[in-house]
């Protein structure tokens, strides 16, 4: 079954609500897919965690049969060493959670200067 992911990269975040917050950085990240360094580093991020994120959605999925298939969007930031911070996600659904723990653990590929930490989107969703 074909997983369609889409990285787009994020601005930032306000200090609205939780929800307010997701949304907002959701938002930004649609913004920030078309700044200048946005192409470059979806490339180099693609490359480096392409292939270990579909196969960890797979696995999420495996163990979640049920509510596996639902969509969800994650979110995090990436500091000046490519370790993530802030990761969340939402719907909080049981595969979600585990796609979080999985991108809490990884190194991305350095970010671009700004801005600091330099926010990123995924939106996880299977296609039949």
């Amino acid at each position: 079954m074909p997983v369609a992911l889409a990285f787009i990269l994020l601005l930032g975040s306000t200090s609205a609500g939780p929800n307010e917050d997701f949304e907002a950085r959701v938002h930004a990240a649609k913004m920030a897919e078309a700044a200048v360094t946005g192409p470059a580093y979806q490339r180099a991020l693609w490359g480096k965690i392409g292939n270990p994120t579909t196969d960890a959605y797979k696995g999420c999925m495996a163990g979640d049969a049920a509510t596996g298939k639902s969509p969800f969007t994650l979110v995090l930031d990436v500091d000046a060493q490519g370790k993530p911070q802030h990761v969340a996600v939402q719907p909080a659904t049981p595969v979600a959670r585990c796609m979080a723990s999985q991108f809490a653990t990884w190194t991305f590929p350095v970010p671009p200067a700004a801005p600091k930490p330099y926010p990123l989107e995924v939106d996880f969703s299977v296609t039949p």
